[in-house]
């Protein structure tokens, strides 16, 4: 359990705004005095951050600590409830700031408009008592994860995916454990424990795993694409967030069952859950110190081939492409390689649509060759970077081709602003 100073006494408000909390005998007085002594803070105030802060403070958790460098834009008002429209283009840490103090004045607020790095991760995350992590990249998730480790903190952690999403307690208190007998069972024994789901004992005095047993390794850089890319549903962040909102709670009260050994699986479209037993890897390396995160996740690396490859490709503006196609002095295709519900959404007239995907498994290069005809090739996407890879593949099949910088969102902004912007 946190160890918590509550040698204070509740105030009339408190008693008045807490009273459906004072009643639970799992919460009572004492328990909604650990709450207000407890200092948790949240890494980014997006989708997972937007429900967590507001049901924190809520709740009367007394100081809350935010990180976030970003500002608030029109295509995070859809999941992120935190902001409202009136914050479009400033701080989303201000604007987190001023709903949560609606919501509850009395709740201590730090912000810290940084990005969290090796260099500052310790100093900010040393005062508070439990860390959340609302982070939607590699990089930074194992950097809370090792920098938790080694101040001996909980890691609440979520992530999401178009309509997907997980949680889990990190580094906390808690695992599975085999039977003290196991070793000592026939295989027809083991079979039979297996069989009535005994062969696994939940250990509460266990310390948990942390985010390294998960994901001993980063997937290669692009694999995973971000919500910006794969989209999300707007209102998964909300159930997953909550989620990271209870097992807060729960850690500070020092009640109940959390997730540490146990990753929650979450899958919106099918409404149902699932749970994963997690274990410490007893020959993971040893958490020593934070390193560079950017390097250990191959994005350096990866920027460096994708700049590499882009330079090999021939670039056009999209007002060079918007004279080209005014003046129509020569003929050519104006490729769009992005997936068919993007092309619903807008699209750059004339221009045909064979998504990377196809081009990709090879079978849109035989498109793209019958759809040439010899006519000059000319690729976009949203921002440049899939028509980009598409190029490449194409050259290397022997079509040359030119990429539209900045792609499709570059047009709306600097040709025709009746495109839609997504």
């Amino acid at each position: 359990m946190l160890n918590l100073d509550t040698n204070f006494e509740l105030t009339q408000d408190d008693y008045a705004r807490y009273s459906r909390h004072l009643i639970l005998p799992e919460v009572g007085v004492e328990g909604q005095k650990r709450l207000k002594a407890a200092k948790v803070l949240c890494i980014g105030t997006g989708g997972l951050g937007s429900p967590l802060l507001l049901y924190l403070a809520a709740a009367g958790v007394g100081r809350l600590g935010i990180v976030d460098f970003d500002v608030v834009d029109h295509s995070n008002l859809q999941r992120q409830v935190i902001h409202g429209t009136s914050w479009v283009g400033k701080p989303k840490i201000e604007s987190a700031k001023d709903r949560i103090h609606e919501i509850n004045p009395h709740c201590q607020v730090d912000l810290h408009e940084v990005a969290i790095s090796s260099d500052n991760a310790l100093e900010l995350m040393e005062p508070y008592d439990i860390i959340v992590d609302g982070t939607d990249n590699f990089p930074t998730r194992y950097l809370v994860n090792d920098a938790c480790v080694l101040l001996g903190k909980p890691n609440v952690y979520g992530s999401i995916f178009r309509f997907e999403g997980q949680a889990t307690v990190f580094n906390g208190k808690g695992g599975w454990k085999r039977p003290d007998d196991w070793n000592d069972l026939s295989k027809e024994e083991k079979a039979g424990r297996r069989k009535k789901n005994k062969d696994w004992f939940y250990d509460e005095t266990l310390p948990g795993p942390n985010y390294r047993d998960l994901y001993p390794d980063p997937p290669p850089p692009g694999m995973v694409p971000s919500c910006a890319e794969g989209g999300v549903l707007g209102i998964l962040p909300g159930i997953i967030g909550v989620v990271q909102a209870t097992e807060t709670i729960k850690l500070i009260l020092g009640k109940g069952q959390s997730l540490s050994g146990r990753l929650m699986l979450y899958d919106s479209l099918n409404m149902k859950f699932r749970e994963l037993k997690l274990q410490p890897n007893p020959v993971r390396p040893v958490i020593e110190k934070l390193i560079d995160y950017e390097m250990f996740c191959g994005i350096p690396q990866a920027n460096a081939a994708e700049e590499e490859a882009k330079s090999m490709i021939p670039e056009m503006t999209v007002t060079e492409l918007k004279t080209l196609l005014d003046s129509s002095a020569e003929d050519y295709l104006l490729l769009d390689v992005r997936n068919p519900h993007e092309y619903e959404i807008a699209k750059i007239p004339g221009s045909v649509l064979i998504p990377l995907p196809d081009i990709e498994n090879g079978n849109g290069v035989a498109q793209v060759k019958e759809a040439l005809n010899g006519h000059k090739l000319i690729a976009h996407c949203k921002m440049g970077g899939r028509s980009a890879k598409a190029l490449a593949i194409l050259k290397e099949n022997g079509i040359e081709g030119t990429n539209v910088k900045g792609g499709i969102t570059a047009w709306s902004n600097e040709v025709d602003s009746s495109v839609p912007t997504y």
